[in-house]
């Protein structure tokens, strides 16, 4: 497994901190990891920065796609790239917009309501965090994810995307069953559809940070199968 580059792709109000913990458990077991710094401007945008992460690793690659990210992982260039996975993602098929998938079913009754402002940004009220984002995590942890949180542009998520990655490349989706932000059932439709490998848990939406070992033996996983 110390041949694979595991590259990781953070979602909306967040940045490559957000994969911190998991990080500290790959690299202890001596494996090669990369967190793309997305700049959450458009999904092109986002797909660039992430081809570009991509390029500075060798070897067969695993990407990692938290949230929002799913969409920007299943359009990377596949060159190299040998499984996917899908940490409580939005996963848009050929024609679909992320909004599409986001909003196929009535949201929790404790998610924020979400609206651009005048520059198009959408940002996360940071009563949000608490609620709906990272219910399960720390007060401290809260605070952190909130001061360093990450607006997410309209046009990440209105433009159709093209034939995603997972029609050709293994993929694994770790399903967050306590998830306020993308709920479970429309996690399970995805993945489904993906005709991914789905390991369920108990966690909210935001696992990379509560709790990362599942994370990381989903990624385990991955390299195990197809490597």
């Amino acid at each position: 497994m110390n041949d694979v580059s595991v590259v990781l792709a953070h979602g909306a109000w967040a940045d490559g901190s957000s994969w911190s913990r998991v990080i500290k458990i790959l690299t202890a077991e001596a494996m090669k990891v990369v967190a793309a710094p997305l700049p959450l401007t458009s999904l092109g945008d986002d797909v660039a920065a992430l081809d570009r992460s991509l390029d500075r690793t060798e070897g067969p690659i695993v990407v990692v796609g938290h949230a929002y990210a799913g969409a920007v992982i299943a359009l990377a260039r596949p060159e190299r790239v040998k499984a996917l996975v899908y940490v409580t993602a939005l996963a848009p098929d050929e024609g679909e917009t992320v909004a599409d998938v986001f909003y196929r079913v009535e949201p929790h009754p404790l998610a924020p309501k979400l609206a651009p402002d005048s520059g198009g940004w959408i940002w996360l009220p940071n009563e949000a965090f608490e609620t709906a984002f990272a219910p399960n995590a720390s007060r401290e942890e809260r605070a952190v994810l909130a001061a360093v949180q990450r607006p997410i542009s309209v046009n990440c998520i209105k433009v159709s995307v093209g034939r995603p990655l997972w029609k050709g490349v293994p993929s694994w989706f770790l399903q967050a069953e306590e998830d306020r932000m993308i709920l479970a059932g429309t996690q399970r439709f995805m993945a489904e559809r993906m005709n991914a490998t789905i390991r369920a848990y108990q966690v909210d939406h935001v696992p990379i940070v509560t709790n990362p070992t599942a994370v990381v033996d989903v990624i385990r996983e991955a390299i195990r199968s197809t490597m």
